[in-house]
């Protein structure tokens, strides 16, 4: 009896051990279960997470780059519009200031006409033309001969004044030209003044610029006619030997029978 009780005990002991065993199994399939359930569900939202994260930083690179272009570019238009108003201020002090010339070539011509009482009253004694190359102020050997030439009657002649008017050929701006045919003027007034003594006083001076072409400009020979320096040695005294009449002179303005 005591050993039927040990195998009835030892057949109970088995299927409560297999029970457990059982339970345990179910336990763990049922936790691999739920894992791999909780697995399936949230590996798509980590997915979409992480394309949500580099769909921002994508999104912020290229917000950034827009930035930083849109910036160059307001940069760029604040230097070009920079550099127009400096052009166009440029300009406009180019107007000016060839406007300025202009008014002072102008006014020399009244100056010579209103110092020299009545230009009228003085009979040429002798002149030339002295011709420079293109863009050039230097005398020529040339011009120093005609020069020489002209010259040659300064001492001889009593009251006397040398008129000078520069001009130069239509190629370049009125302002630069002005400029260019007063230079080439002063190199002839240099040459008699140190060669003949002339004094400042006896010379007046016009830059005449590209305003009084002697020459047509559209030719090559006519623009180098016009590249020049009219020189004039004049005299007030007849040719009695007495002083010619002039025009009674205005205030402020000196009488050229007292050069």
């Amino acid at each position: 009896m005591n050993r039927t009780s040990f195998r009835i005990c030892s057949g109970f002991v088995n299927r409560a051990g297999f029970t457990v065993l059982l339970t345990a199994a179910m336990a763990a399939s049922i936790g691999c279960a739920s894992k791999n359930y909780v697995k399936q569900q949230t590996t798509p939202l980590i997915n979409k997470t992480n394309e949500l994260d580099d769909m921002t930083a994508k999104n912020s690179r290229d917000i950034k780059d827009v930035d930083a272009r849109a910036q160059a570019g307001i940069q760029a238009v604040n230097a070009k519009t920079a550099e127009a108003d400096q052009k166009a201020q440029t300009a406009d002090q180019n107007a000016t200031a060839a406007q300025q010339v202009a008014d002072a070539a102008n006014g020399r011509v009244g100056v010579l006409t209103n110092t020299v009482a009545n230009l009228d009253n003085y009979r040429p004694v002798a002149e030339t033309s002295v011709k420079f190359g293109f863009n050039r102020d230097n005398l020529t050997q040339q011009s120093k001969d005609a020069l020489d030439q002209m010259a040659g009657n300064i001492a001889s002649t009593k009251g006397y004044i040398i008129t000078l008017e520069g001009s130069t050929d239509s190629v370049g701006s009125a302002a630069y030209n002005y400029d260019l045919s007063q230079r080439r003027a002063n190199s002839v007034i240099q040459y008699l003044a140190s060669k003949y003594n002339v004094p400042a006083h006896k010379i007046y001076v016009i830059g005449l610029g590209k305003d009084k072409p002697v020459e047509t400009n559209k030719t090559k020979q006519g623009r180098a006619d016009n590249r020049r320096v009219d020189v004039r040695l004049m005299t007030n005294v007849g040719d009695n030997g007495q002083p010619a009449n002039t025009a009674p002179s205005t205030t402020g303005q000196s009488n050229p029978s007292s050069m």
